[in-house]
């Protein structure tokens, strides 16, 4: 199976765009629910997001309402998206190749902040959860399948958003010829440049600027695909480490939020799950 990974608003959905039309099977709708309606400005070719999107694991496969389950012979031709924490719980036996996609951080905090924006409107106040600064958000996912890929050790490649841009043909055919098979022309044909619906902003970020460039440098060196040198994963254990009291209390914080939300009356409309 080919996973898609990445954070949110990096470029997941597109990757998913480009395998579909490479000839991989994709798990996932388009516009499933009311997305196309609710969420269709963000990304007018399609999302492609399952259940699965939570990783592929006990609680997603078998489907927890169907009964049906697959396995890992039986999607090899299959491309899935997954978010980084999904991949982090997968069973190692579905990834076999793991695609991530990372956007520059400051982009990455304007678009999701937006994200936030919309899907705020349709949640009452009490209903909005709280939430990392996007910037470490970003970080702290991006850690993660850097780590669960040193630790797991299956196929994956890294591809910044920004290279996939700038030149579609040059990233497609990486990105197939990694995997090994794919309609390269249809496949470069599927970008759509133009839908870019943010370049990087200007002016300042929610983090330090020790922090951000240290965020910088590692999106350099996957944009620029250098390898990750002892010296240099060093020193994002080291900023790590730091984070990590950070990253406890916002656990804390949502545990709390999701425990105040199982109280409220049963009158209360749950908002729609945003995609990203």
């Amino acid at each position: 199976m080919i996973v898609v990974t990445g954070t949110k608003r990096s470029g997941t959905s597109m990757w998913m765009q480009i395998l579909n039309a490479a000839g991989f099977t994709p798990f996932g709708e388009a516009f499933p629910l009311r997305w196309k309606e609710n969420f269709g400005e963000l990304n007018p070719e399609g999302f492609y997001e399952s259940l699965l999107r939570n990783g592929i694991y006990y609680a997603t496969n078998p489907h927890p309402q169907t009964g049906q389950y697959f396995l890992p012979e039986q999607v090899e031709k299959h491309a899935v998206k997954v978010f980084i924490p999904g991949v982090v719980r997968t069973e190692r036996a579905y990834l076999g190749r793991v695609l991530t996609t990372v956007r520059q951080f400051r982009e990455y905090e304007a678009s999701a902040n937006r994200l936030y924006a919309i899907e705020d409107k349709k949640r009452l106040p009490e209903e909005i959860p709280p939430r990392l600064p996007s910037a470490l958000e970003w970080w702290r996912d991006n850690f993660a399948i850097i780590r669960d890929v040193g630790v797991r050790g299956y196929p994956a490649h890294f591809q910044s958003y920004d290279s996939l841009l700038k030149d579609p043909e040059k990233a497609v055919r990486a990105v197939l010829s990694w995997i090994g098979e794919g309609d390269v022309k249809e496949a470069v044909a599927a970008v759509k440049t133009e839908l870019r619906t943010f370049e990087r902003p200007e002016g300042g970020t929610a983090i330090s600027d020790e922090y951000a460039e240290v965020f910088d440098d590692l999106y350099d060196h996957i944009d620029q695909q250098k390898a990750l040198e002892p010296s240099f994963l060093k020193k994002l254990n080291a900023i790590q480490v730091r984070l990590a009291p950070v990253f406890a209390e916002q656990i804390r914080a949502m545990d709390a939020h999701l425990r105040s939300q199982g109280r409220l009356a049963s009158g209360v409309t749950a908002a729609v799950t945003a995609p990203a």
